[in-house]
């Protein structure tokens, strides 16, 4: 279902974020990407991300400590 998986376990802010931007910048629109992160703060911080360049956010869910997102570019 998605077209790229991006692994930001271990990461802090802001590189879950910056990589999940450069990620984005690399599919093409329609195309989605799912996003792996467990920096406390990725669940909000990804989703403004998507939400602020006018990406659909298709899933968000925390399984534990982690953040799993998944962003439909448009």
């Amino acid at each position: 279902m998605v077209d790229k998986v991006l692994d930001c376990t271990g990461l802090f802010c802001p590189e879950p974020v910056f990589r999940t931007r450069l990620a984005l910048d690399e599919i093409e629109k329609g195309q989605s990407i799912e996003v792996h992160a467990d920096d406390p703060a990725a669940y909000e911080d990804l989703r403004r991300l998507a939400e602020r360049l006018g990406h659909e956010v298709i899933s968000l869910k925390k399984e534990g400590e982690e953040t799993i997102i998944i962003i439909k570019k448009k």
